[in-house]
């Protein structure tokens, strides 16, 4: 019989709801591959899967390749110690596996079996675990009790040919000695001088201390203490094996012995264990590292009281420096994986180690700093390690991980180019990465793309060409203020801005003839060439001349300015190829596929006429960024003539004025939205359609319905927005939207870049 359930609080009660609602659990088990056939199915099934079958028992090295063994990792627990719940038992401690499965997709693209265990011994527990090596790339063991954990892990790791990693131990380490290498760096002490005190002599302090021996700690210079005081030579109660290796040859027996004039702390243990009177007794800038869960040893308003030279760190979320295991395990095991690593090693964990140190010294971007409520982060006492939604974890940590790997050993397979690897693992964060990343490596970076930034002073224009600088993919030019950039480059320390070519328009020797060119063009139009020349003076209206002239592949603009005022001056300057209408294209990029909606930013009610233009622009860059003849949908409410209001009849005619214009394309019209993306509606319902499968362009019949629709997918639906991209302009020019973050910038000047190239190449 069940126990009466306690009085949740709020919190308590909503944490339940999200574990119970909808499917029960944080977790399911999708197929990779297509079933929707019968054919599919007796690939999937009986009787194609016999032959990977017969291939792997050929060679047993081809289950990495036929199976998604690698990329695969059990996470084992018996639930002996459960966070900070305790012994609770297998059952009980499954939401904890399943989350921890959670974490390992969403931040390193590895999927995960939770298996919960009932077994309590340690050869039980490795006899399930070595049981399973045949499924799995590899092993997270969690939450097991000490000392039996360190038997576990030992044994499973000398006896299977897979990673066994006990995170419990080795994440908590591997992040705190990250943070430990900044926080001794920032006090200006040397490791091999720090007294340092432990409390805790469990998993994750047995750990942590034996890293810190490797980062340079001494031994004689390190006293742990348990619930019965001071570990030193000669104790007998309460010791074991482990605990004898920290024994230190000291008189003192208590914690507060120990802390007297210690540099540092280091909290595994409990609530409550460090009191602030103990703090106030350590030497100058102590380092203390609470991070008992959920309440640390102290707090760090405790800690405010007595001393305002501590640097703090915890394992809560609501304070700085949360020292949080996922910054590890997933980018650890992904490095581990990527290799196919035999075991995860003291050299890997150590790479790891560092690379989230040197990550921390590093500018912080804006996505990280708006997922945390726009704190603007920056190495220092409240910034030792980096953030968990950090993307660069992956690509800094990962590497380093399977590099170690490879030098130490312990690696079956090789990886040759850790930049294209490290590439990689950015792509797998998201459809959107890869597809930038395919542009991005088709680019001729032997004659890179002149792209100019018209709002050079602006900070996210600076990031985002700092990046595209280093990146060395096209040449950044910044129309601004050249001290106003510098200095503000200086105080965001973009290094990399130094060498880029800063133009202030005023003082340019072209600003006398931009200004006549623009007064000729428009001196009927209410332009005086007193005004043409303060116009000419604006970055949108400089940098559109700069493009125009030649001086300059394409511009970017929009970060600071409203869509109109930056679009005027590009209209008026560049303009379209033959007088098309100017559309708003966005790329929607799906896991198994890439589609082109328009116009989505541009016209609010474009007639058929201008509906055929804007497709036949659109169907241009589709051959050109996805490499294949595309199929487009004119979409409506209504299918086939099934309704005839004049909405309808407009997306008819848009269709077939696009077919007599290029008779090669396949495009129809006016069709729904549901049947242009479903093959199967389309047989069952209009077997007479020319698309016969999946719309790859959609043709929207209003600004709304375009705008509205993509901005709900990119929300809602499991598809990455790339965009938005003008077109057919005759140069390049892109206007991004005042809220687009670093990254989004990045990826529409290399979206500007790579047309760009397309344009010189029909030249």
């Amino acid at each position: 019989m069940a126990d009466k359930k306690p009085d949740y609080t709020h919190k308590d009660l909503e944490a339940l709801k999200y574990h119970a609602e909808g499917r029960p659990g944080k977790i399911q088990v999708s197929p990779t591959k297509p079933t929707l056939t019968s054919h599919e199915l007796a690939l999937a099934y009986s009787p194609g899967v016999a032959i990977p079958c017969l291939e792997i028992a050929r060679d047993e090295e081809e289950v990495f390749k036929y199976t998604a063994k690698g990329n695969l990792v059990a996470v084992i627990s018996n639930g002996s110690a459960v966070l900070g719940l305790g012994n609770i038992g297998p059952a009980a401690g499954k939401p904890v596996m399943e989350g921890k499965g959670v974490l390992f997709k969403k931040f390193a693209d590895i999927d995960v079996f939770d298996i919960e265990v009932d077994q309590t011994t340690v050869d039980g527990m490795v006899n399930v675990v070595k049981s399973l090596e045949p499924t799995f790339g590899g092993v997270n063991l969690e939450d097991i009790k000490a000392p039996e954990c360190f038997e576990i892990e030992r044994i499973c790791q000398e006896q299977m040919n897979i990673p066994v990693f006990h995170d419990d131990q080795h994440g908590t380490a591997i992040i705190a000695s990250a943070a430990f290498i900044n926080a001794v760096e920032l006090v200006g002490k040397k490791m091999s001088d720090l007294k340092v005190v432990y409390s805790g002599a469990g998993a994750a302090s047995i750990a942590c201390a034996r890293l810190f021996f490797q980062l340079g700690v001494k031994p004689e210079n390190l006293y742990m203490c348990d619930s019965k005081g001071v570990i030193y030579k000669g104790r007998e109660a309460g010791m074991n094996k482990y605990k004898e290796e920290f024994a230190n040859d000291t008189k003192d027996r208590t914690l507060e012995d120990a802390m007297k004039n210690a540099d540092a702390f280091i909290g595994c243990s409990a609530k409550g264990i460090l009191t602030k009177n103990m703090v106030k007794t350590m030497a100058k800038d102590p380092i203390i590292f609470a991070m008992a869960n959920p309440d640390p040893e102290i707090l760090p308003e405790e800690v405010a009281e007595v001393r305002d030279d501590a640097i703090m760190a915890t394992g809560r979320s609501d304070y700085p420096n949360q020292v949080n295991n996922v910054l590890g395990f997933p980018f650890i095991f992904r490095g581990a994986l990527d290799v196919r690593a035999r075991k995860i090693n003291e050299e890997m964990k150590l790479a790891a180690v560092r690379a989230l140190a040197d990550l921390a010294r590093e500018e912080v971007p804006e996505d990280v700093k708006r997922a945390y409520g726009n704190e603007d982060f920056s190495f220092g006492k409240n910034y030792l390690i980096p953030k968990p939604f950090d993307k660069r974890v992956l690509t800094r940590v990962s590497p380093a991980v399977a590099k170690a790997a490879v030098e130490s050993g312990v690696a079956r397979k090789e990886i040759s180019d850790f930049k294209s690897y490290a590439e990689e693992l950015e792509a797998r964060l998201g459809q959107g990465q890869a597809f930038i990343k395919s542009l991005r490596d088709r680019i001729d970076t032997s004659n890179k793309p002149k792209i100019v930034f018209a709002e050079g002073q602006n900070s996210k224009i600076l990031k985002a060409v700092n990046e595209l600088t280093q990146e060395g993919t096209i040449e950044p030019i910044l129309i601004g203020d050249p001290e106003v950039v510098k200095a503000k480059a200086n105080r965001l320390n973009l290094t990399n801005i130094d060498n880029v070519e800063i133009i202030l328009p005023e003082k340019d020797s072209r600003l006398k003839e931009y200004s006549q060119w623009y007064y000729e063009r428009r001196q009927r139009k209410g332009i005086s060439k007193g005004y043409a020349s303060e116009l000419m003076e604006q970055g949108n209206y400089f940098g559109s001349m700069l493009v125009r002239k030649g001086f300059a592949d394409g511009m970017i603009t929009g970060a600071e300015q409203t869509y109109p005022e930056c679009f005027k001056p590009v209209m008026r300057i560049i303009g379209t190829v033959k007088n098309s209408p100017a559309a708003g294209i966005i790329i929607l990029v799906l896991k198994n596929k890439v589609m082109f909606l328009a116009d989505c930013t541009v016209s609010f009610d474009p007639n058929a006429e201008e509906l055929s233009k804007v497709a036949l622009a659109t169907s241009q860059l589709y051959r050109y960024f996805v490499g294949k003849e595309p199929k487009i949908a004119f979409l409506s409410f209504s299918n086939f003539g099934s309704s005839r209001h004049s909405d309808a009849k407009k997306m008819a005619e848009a269709a077939r004025l696009t077919k007599e214009k290029d008779p090669s394309l396949i495009c129809e019209g006016e069709i729904q939205a549901d049947v242009a993306v479903n093959q199967g509606l389309q047989d069952s319902m209009f077997p007479f359609n020319e698309l016969q499968g999946e719309a790859d362009i959609l043709i929207f019949p209003n600004l709304s319905s375009a705008n509205i629709s993509y901005k709900l997918m990119s929300q809602l639906g499991d598809a990455d927005i790339v965009g938005p991209m003008l077109a057919p302009m005759l140069k390049p020019i892109n206007i991004v939207q005042r809220t687009s973050s670093v990254d989004q910038i990045i990826h529409s000047a290399t979206l500007t870049a790579f047309v760009s190239q397309f344009e010189k190449a029909k030249q």
